[in-house]
């Protein structure tokens, strides 16, 4: 992966992963910083450089370690190895929490944080699950640092419970043979090919997709899938029994008989329609003033009653299309 330049917190070159990376980026700039969280040069770009800000790398230390409850496929929700992505999905509920600063940040304390989960982990009682990629795409932050290649294996061989996350890439080569014990859960999100096009920008298409989740389902990982985000724009009705459609074609018998959906739909906000209409002028604008209703300060989601049309017509077209496929939740 190419990056313009490397934002980085000197104390990084006190873990091995810091030095790697030194290593690996030695031929272009790198600029220090005292934190991660706050580069003013950054902040104070105009929202139009959003796409160039996502290619420089920022490299820290994960300072924040908070558990957040969770009750739908996990426990708890982990800060883990990054924060952010290179890719610029025009929806991206990072933007609400970064604004235009979603870059990718990666964190070098991984043994530390493995530590905690590891501990937490055995402290439980009954097995938990913990989302270690709620933040981040670990798997395109994996072609980068090899972060899931040290997790898997160690947490399978000490770790009580198991650990999860979701992507849009299809990178999955390095993981098909590692030692996971069926202990991690890996979760592929789709979308109807015309919405990963125009929307989904710097991802991996739904065929790579549906290949890779295929191919860890062969590895043995638990696997399961995210419609997310639904998204009820002009067709979508169309498109989204054609990614149905294009599911029952394309999964293999294995992951159609084992697997779980997980579906949720779009939430938007202002800072989102901000920084789209000046750094992607040309895209289509999510924010639908007939079906979106306020949700907190400066963020939207469908009404109550365009949610249930949906819910319905998606439920009736899972049923129909992918049979008794569990579905955990709509959201």
């Amino acid at each position: 992966m190419k990056f313009d330049a490397v934002y980085y917190e000197p104390g990084i070159m006190s873990y091995p992963l810091g030095e790697k990376l030194r290593e690996d980026f030695r031929d272009i700039t790198w600029i220090p910083i005292e934190s991660h969280n706050s580069i003013k040069e950054m902040q104070e770009k105009p929202n139009s450089e959003f796409g160039h800000m996502k290619r420089n790398l920022i490299i820290g230390v994960r300072k924040t370690h908070k558990y957040v409850e969770n009750h739908k496929v996990s426990d708890y929700l982990v800060p883990y190895t990054s924060s952010g992505c290179t890719a610029m999905c025009l929806y991206c509920y990072l933007v609400c929490n970064y604004n235009k600063c979603a870059y990718l940040r990666l964190f070098v304390n991984r043994e530390q944080m493995l530590d905690r989960i590891i501990k937490k982990g055995r402290e439980g009682g009954n097995p938990l699950t913990f989302e270690i990629g709620s933040n981040s795409d670990l798997v395109l932050e994996n072609t980068i640092t090899d972060n899931l290649l040290y997790t898997i294996p160690r947490f399978a061989a000490e770790g009580e419970g198991k650990l999860t996350f979701p992507t849009k890439f299809h990178m999955v080569g390095p993981l098909l043979d590692l030692e996971h014990r069926g202990k991690v859960i890996f979760r592929m999100s789709v979308n109807p090919q015309a919405i990963i096009s125009r929307i989904e920008l710097g991802t991996s298409s739904l065929k790579q997709r549906i290949q890779a989740v295929n191919q860890m389902c062969d590895a043995g990982y638990p696997c399961g899938l995210l419609i997310a985000p639904v998204i009820l724009m002009e067709g979508w009705r169309e498109m989204y029994t054609g990614l149905l459609e294009e599911l029952e074609a394309g999964l293999s018998r294995k992951m159609k008989g084992q697997m779980f959906l997980e579906v949720i739909l779009m939430t938007y906000s202002y800072v989102h329609r901000a920084i789209n209409s000046e750094a992607f002028p040309a895209a289509p604008d999510l924010y639908d003033k007939e079906q979106m209703t306020g949700r907190g300060r400066g963020r939207y989601c469908y009404r109550a009653d365009s949610r249930e049309e949906a819910e319905a017509f998606l439920r009736s077209g899972i049923k129909r299309i992918l049979g008794d496929v569990p579905v955990l939740y709509i959201s």
